[in-house]
Parts: C-alpha cells; sequence; structure tokens
C-alpha cells in the first residue's frame, strides 16, 4: 500500500461534489442508483467526487458500507476523476489510523480527515496537532485531507496550524467550511507552493474563493445543479462572461436556505424530478420533505433550467445506459 498505487499526486482544479448514497426503500444501498449518480457527476463536469462524506450519510452506514461504496465509486469512475473519501470516524488514533489505511486501499487518491474527530471541542489546537503528528505516523505517506465537518462539531483548521503541517506534504485537500472569505484568502497564501487544493462549501463566497486561488468547489447544491457550478468553476474569471458569472453568484445565494433544508432529500427529490432513477429514502432524520417545499423545489428547478438555457449549458441526462 503506497500512494504511488494510485492514479495522480496533484488533485484538480474545479467542481468536487460531495456524493450523496442512494437507498432502496428496505434501507439497504442501492448499488445500480449509486452507478447512476456516479456517472451523473462526472457527465455534468465534475473534476472529483467526495464519496463517504457527510452527505452521503456516512454516520448511518457501517464500516463495511462505508468500504463498500467507497470501492464502488472508484471502480465505477475507472481514473475519469480521481476519489476522495473520509477515513476518519473517531475511536482512538491507532482506530482512526487503521481506518485510514482501509479506505485508501479501495483506490481513492487522498483520505480525509474530519477535523473535529481529532480532539474534543474543549481540546486546544495544540492537542489537535499533536494528535494529527501521531496520525500522519501511523499513516506511512498516505496523501490527507481536512474536512471542517459541522458533525459533531466544526473545528476549523485556520492559517497557523495549515503552516505547521503543510511542510509535511502529506495535506493535498481541504474542504473548507470557515464562511469567511478573508481567512480562505488567508488559508491560501499559507498554502502557496504546496501541492494543496482548498475546495470551498460556502457558496455565498463561491466566486470570490475562486479568484483568490481555490481550486475549487465542493458544496450541496451539486447534489441539485451540478452543472451550474461545473460552469461557474471554468468561467468565474472569464472578462466575457462575467454577467452570466455574477447571476450564477446572486442564484446561489438566494437559493442557500432552501438547498440546505430537508437535506438530503431535497437533494434527492431534485434530481429525481430531473431523471434519476433513486427513492427520496434517507437514513438520516432530517425534517420532512413538505408538499410546500417540494413546490419550491420545482420552482427552482424551473430557474435552473432558465439559467442553463441563457449560459447555453448543455443539461446532463442522469440516466445512463452502462449500470
Amino acid at each position: 500500500m503506497t500512494p504511488s498505487n494510485h492514479t495522480a499526486d496533484t488533485l484538480p482544479r474545479g467542481f468536487i461534489p460531495v456524493m450523496l448514497t442512494p437507498f432502496l426503500e428496505s434501507g439497504a444501498i442501492d448499488s445500480p442508483g449509486l452507478a447512476h449518480l456516479t456517472d451523473y457527476y462526472i457527465a455534468s463536469g465534475a473534476a472529483g467526487l467526495f464519496a463517504n462524506c457527510l452527505s452521503s450519510e456516512m454516520y448511518e452506514l457501517t464500516d463495511s458500507e462505508r468500504l463498500s461504496i467507497t470501492k464502488q465509486v472508484v471502480e465505477r469512475a475507472g481514473g475519469q476523476v480521481p476519489v476522495v473519501a473520509t477515513g476518519t470516524f473517531g475511536g482512538s488514533i491507532a482506530q482512526q489510523a487503521d481506518f485510514v489505511k482501509r479506505i485508501y486501499d479501495t483506490g481513492v487518491q487522498a483520505v480525509i480527515v474530519i477535523t473535529s474527530h481529532l480532539a474534543s471541542e474543549a481540546e486546544s489546537d495544540a492537542v489537535f496537532l499533536d494528535r494529527m503528528h501521531q496520525l500522519m505516523a501511523l499513516t506511512e505517506a498516505i496523501p490527507l485531507g481536512f474536512y471542517e465537518c459541522p458533525v459533531p462539531y466544526k473545528r476549523l483548521i485556520n492559517s497557523d496550524i495549515l503552516r505547521e503541517l503543510l511542510p509535511t506534504g502529506r495535506l493535498v485537500y481541504h474542504k473548507d467550511t470557515c464562511l469567511d472569505a478573508d481567512e480562505v484568502s488567508r488559508r491560501l497564501a499559507v498554502a502557496r507552493g504546496y501541492n494543496f487544493a482548498l475546495y470551498d462549501a460556502y457558496m455565498v463566497n463561491a466566486v470570490s474563493s475562486l479568484r483568490a486561488g481555490a481550486a475549487g468547489l465542493c458544496c450541496i447544491q451539486g447534489n441539485i445543479f451540478p452543472e451550474l457550478i461545473t460552469w461557474l468553476c471554468t468561467h468565474f474569471d472569464d472578462a466575457a462572461r462575467q454577467d452570466g458569472v455574477n447571476e450564477v453568484q446572486q442564484f446561489l445565494t438566494d437559493s442557500m436556505d432552501l438547498v440546505h433544508t430537508a437535506y438530503p432529500t431535497i437533494a434527492k427529490y431534485s434530481l429525481k424530478k430531473q431523471g434519476l432513477p433513486i427513492t427520496l429514502k434517507t437514513r438520516r432524520v432530517v425534517e420532512p420533505l413538505t408538499p410546500a417545499l417540494q413546490n419550491n423545489m420545482d420552482d427552482l428547478l424551473k430557474t435552473v433550467a432558465e439559467l442553463r438555457k441563457n449560459l447555453g449549458i448543455e443539461a446532463s441526462f442522469p440516466v445512463s445506459s452502462k449500470a
């Protein structure tokens, strides 16, 4: 098990979706649905895939399910795009290191560390750093990334922490949820010159983060209208497209509350409405998807269709002939 067995050393620029996990009505994982979904993300222009994440309902999966969905995504992607996946779920550092190795053996390019699993909310950054160094020592040369996941609590990785850890050469990915454009800029400044890719999750700051040097976007909105996120990652700095860029940025800001309501059910509803053959079943307990929410999402999808038309974006058809 060495990093050289994996496809590429540098993560790509662009859109990295936080993948959903389709379930059958029985609650079992829908493997054909996951194959369709993987194809859809790639057809929509995704530069990579983030499997086994919070949107995947990772806390509602068993260890064997976490490994199986990650392996399926890697095999389905078939080297078209790289895959990253979460590898830390609490327990001792030795236990977390063991699962990092198991996830890496599925073929992912990097294993993502949930920052809040290395230290409690009451513990200092010094404690976090000490445990991170322990984790790195126990995981050979496996490329790692950070995810400032809000569950069990959000632990932010500031620029000082990055300044200490980046020289190890082990950190290649960061899913940023600080919601602060100035802090994103500070992190990017510290990371300049390293093989390190920051992907912002906060779409209110999408354009500002991309212009500051973020490698791309990694957001739940990509589970509803992925082509728009791909388009923005491609054209954010295109002088001839700034009217469209501003329009998409405003749309992302205006739709923020709706796309976070009853999530991930609302995302599965929107993809099903657009043709993806999946159920609305989730294992996570979230707000009910009321008729009013469905109507609001129907209206939002009409706006998405208009935006695609105005921007000349060809919609991807989710249904795959390969599954």
